[in-house]
């Protein structure tokens, strides 16, 4: 086994290959950027090396940075983790002219499935099922452009050399097809550095799912089962589970048959992925190999006992595979999702930002399990992906693994910037989730069933706030009092009591940027309640700071007993009800608002990112909506449009340059009358 590795990765992936290394005794080095000085891979990696600035180009993607630091170090091997280079043959050959193992496969496998269109050739040979498509070495617009007719529609094209949802559209008549091309193209061109395309009959309502693969030195090769990732948006994953709950075992053995032939047909070393679009028939098709460690590997480790990371590296030393397939056995259910910093009710647009407050469930190692690499304090940084940690749970079946995702996910909570939790459960709770029916273009048909900005608040949640409130203001003002010559003086108490008033408390909550006013009345958690013509009486109100229980009366219905999940959130209170959080924080009762003076007469960065293309000009006529830039941030390229129908006055930005969150990039001339 290896005295010492570098990893040539960061964020949680590094952390995660760093615990596997210290149970085994290995040393670790990490690799850091500009932005990554005082980032957790980086604190509890045994050495780390400075590898460039803040940029990815201009440091975890330069192989003669990683090359540099892994001759300076002197480690035996370097671990790609997943992503930047991961499955780049140019770093595995650098390292192995080097006398450097790289932990990945062997490097004709890596150069045979970079390309999609060169992994559709091999899989025809081996037998492997492919959709019907193009994949040949002629890009012209042309040629596209007759293959997509050929094909038919809907289309799907996809980046040869991509992954991770990069250079995907799916294009539904011939008449999208050229714009839907050039954005593709450009997208591959920035994640790849390669703009290559191919085409494949869009199969619809498919399911993804993907067997686990590995191979050693000795010519074994063996699946470690299938995860089902169906739940995606935009193509990117969102959800992942083991075992499929769409698979017969019938089913299961036929896929898993066709996954070790498809490694089998490049020799294949160390861990991979065999992707596959299932039909709603069960019709599979090859879609992709990915030559690396999925960002979803936890799930089958869960299930299966097995640390995937200390089979890469035991692999890559040389040794056989630890098991043959007979032995790999299947225990429960396992599922996970990604906590990320982006506003699901803004178009899931990317966050960046300190972590003042971050509460993750317990890792007991057995039922949940947290992979992350930030802690409260961290910075969520605008140049890399926005991922916060990975939530992993496992239990005996499908239900409980669901109830127990839904507990990790309760007792989860971050501020700073925006969140994806509150997705996240209403996810878990939907029908086509629990009942395992979820195809991979589903999310993105029925988005507003996921992303409930505009749901009521139920009156359960804004009575428990506001009771939350008034202990909280009653511990206060207990705590300030405390030590007075006369504490049993009622000007001590915080029961709103004093002479010649009725002790009313005016009482001003904010829910989703809406005001609510309340009056309350008593004290030490008995009040009574009111807002507009609804009144509660409330009584035995007791708060442990996480558990809120009390006695309820509404009108003439009789008291009923509430024991409900809440707690303090920065300024807010996180009311939990059916499984869904509301976040109410209390504001000035007496406040003056000023006007929004901006209007939507210009155009902002929504948040720091480079401007990839300008479609706008001054003097312009535009309609509400129209497309004028195209800007390039945290992995995603995000569409920024006009607000309203005018005259464009100023155009600001230039493609190439790059621009900090809030800037003006486009001006609108005043409408007419202003």
């Amino acid at each position: 086994m290896f005295k010492r590795l570098l990893i040539a990765n960061r964020g949680e992936i590094a952390c995660r290959i760093i615990r596997t290394c210290r149970r085994l005794g290995i040393e670790t080095v990490a690799v850091y950027s500009d932005a990554d000085v005082r980032a957790q891979h980086v604190l509890l990696a045994d050495q780390a090396i400075h590898i460039g600035g803040a940029q990815a180009a201009e440091s975890y993607l330069r192989i003669d940075a990683i090359d540099a630091a892994a001759r300076r170090s002197g480690a035996e091997a370097v671990h790609p983790g997943y992503g930047f280079l991961a499955e780049n043959a140019e770093l595995a050959q650098a390292l192995t002219d080097a006398g450097i193992v790289f932990v990945g496969p062997n490097l004709e496998a890596i150069q045979a499935m970079a390309s999609k269109a060169a992994a559709k050739e091999l899989m025809t040979h081996a037998g492997v099922p492919l959709v019907p498509g193009y994949h040949g070495q002629d890009q012209s617009p042309d040629v596209l452009s007759a293959e997509a007719a050929r094909t038919g529609f809907p289309l799907m094209i996809k980046a040869a050399a991509g992954g991770g949802g990069k250079g995907m559209r799916i294009v539904r008549g011939a008449g999208g097809f050229a714009d839907a091309l050039a954005s593709a193209q450009r997208e591959a061109a920035s994640a790849f550095g390669d703009q290559r395309m191919i085409l494949e009959r869009y199969v619809e309502t498919p399911r993804h799912i993907e067997f686990q693969v590995f191979g050693d030195q000795h010519g074994n090769i063996v699946h470690l089962g299938e995860r089902e990732c169906s739940a995606q948006r935009r193509y990117q994953k969102v959800l992942e589970e083991t075992p499929s709950p769409f698979l017969t075992p019938e089913r299961r053995q036929v896929m898993g048959a066709a996954a070790v032939a498809a490694a089998k047909a490049v020799d294949y070393l160390g861990a991979g992925t065999v992707e596959f679009i299932v039909a709603a028939d069960g019709e599979f098709f090859f879609m992709e190999m990915n030559t690396r460690l999925q960002v979803e590997h936890p799930v089958t480790e869960m299930v299966t006992g097995l640390d995937l990371v200390e089979w890469q590296l035991r692999v890559a030393a040389g040794e056989p595979l630890p098991l043959p397939q007979e032995n790999i056995v299947h225990r429960g259910h396992s599922i996970e999702v990604r906590l990320y910093a982006e506003d699901p009710e803004q178009n899931f647009l990317p966050g960046s930002g300190v972590l003042t407050h971050l509460r993750l469930p317990a890792d007991d190692g057995r039922h949940v399990r947290v992979d992350t690499g930030v802690v409260e304090g961290d910075t969520v940084s605008i140049f890399y992906d926005p991922m916060i940690a990975k939530l992993i749970v496992h239990d005996v079946d499908r239900p409980a693994a669901l109830r127990r995702l839904a507990q990790a996910l309760a007792d989860s909570d971050i501020v700073g910037p925006k969140s994806n939790i509150a997705f996240l459960e209403t996810l878990i709770q939907h029908p086509a989730i629990v009942q395992g029916t979820i195809d991979t273009g589903y999310l993105d048909r029925h988005l507003e069933q996921f992303v409930a900005a505009d749901s009521p608040m139920p009156d359960t949640a804004l009575v428990a706030a506001t009771i939350a409130e008034l202990l909280a203001g009653e511990r206060r003002q207990a705590a300030q009092t405390q030590g007075s010559a006369d504490p049993c003086s009622p000007w001590a108490q915080g029961d709103a009591w004093r002479i010649g008033h009725h002790g009313k408390r005016a009482i001003s909550l904010e829910y989703r940027g809406e005001r609510i006013e309340l009056g309350a009345w008593g004290g030490n958690g008995s009040y009574r309640i009111e807002h507009g013509d609804q009144c509660w009486q409330v009584d035995n109100a007791r708060h442990d700071g996480d558990w809120l229980t009390f006695l309820w009366r509404h009108g003439d219905a009789g008291s009923q007993g509430q024991r409900l999940r809440v707690r303090a959130s920065g300024s807010h209170w996180l009311v939990f009800v059916d499984g869904r959080r509301h976040a109410l924080r209390e504001v000035p009762f007496y406040a003056w608002t000023a006007a929004d003076e901006t209007g939507s007469d210009q155009v902002l960065a929504p948040m720091p990112g480079r401007i990839v293309t300008v479609k706008a000009q001054a003097g312009q006529a535009v309609q509400a909506d129209d497309e004028l830039l195209v800007m390039e941030a945290m992995k995603m390229e995000l569409v920024l449009r006009a607000p309203r129908a005018g005259t464009l006055a100023e155009v600001r930005a230039q493609a190439g340059e790059f621009v900090e969150a809030d800037t003006v990039l486009v001006k609108l001339a005043p409408e007419s009358g202003d």
